[in-house]
């Protein structure tokens, strides 16, 4: 199972609603099911979360638009093998701009806040996830795109 493999479905299979286990194995899949709504909105975060990772030039797009906006080592935290500093919404928002975050907010039918603050913690552990070795796998785009493919069942 290759690792794009690995984070869909322990995603789906573990972010089964608010009351699933964390699963150390599977931060970000223990994220998405802290977020609540069940299967179907974890599914929609991280379709979600990868659909900002496409439209802003992949991995290294995103990664030079938080360096950009001041937040360069947040982003390098994030590809990094320590730990992941924390980023806000507003932080977020400086660096892919509202438009974005408004965008998930109409996709996904709640508020910008709310996608906001879900972005915020989603983003930087989906990054981690897609960089396990400490930098931009060479095929990260074509990552995003099987990630995509494989979360609408293409």
């Amino acid at each position: 199972m290759g690792l794009l493999d690995s984070i869909v479905g322990n995603v789906l299979g573990s972010a089964s609603g608010p009351g699933a286990m964390p699963n150390a194995q599977n931060p970000l899949g223990a994220l998405l099911g802290s977020l609540g709504g069940g299967r179907g909105q974890s599914a929609g975060l991280l379709m979600a979360a990868m659909s900002l990772l496409q439209q802003n030039g992949g991995l290294p797009g995103v990664l030079n638009n938080f360096r950009q906006s001041g937040l360069g080592a947040h982003a390098d935290s994030w590809v990094g093998t320590g730990s992941n500093m924390p980023i806000s919404p507003d932080q977020l928002q400086q660096a892919l701009g509202s438009q974005s975050i408004g965008n998930i907010a109409t996709q996904l039918g709640m508020s910008q806040g709310q996608a906001g603050s879900a972005m915020s913690q989603i983003l930087p552990e989906l990054i981690n996830q897609l960089t396990p070795n400490g930098q931009v796998p060479g095929d990260h785009a074509d990552l995003i795109s099987k990630g995509l493919s494989m979360l609408t069942g293409r």
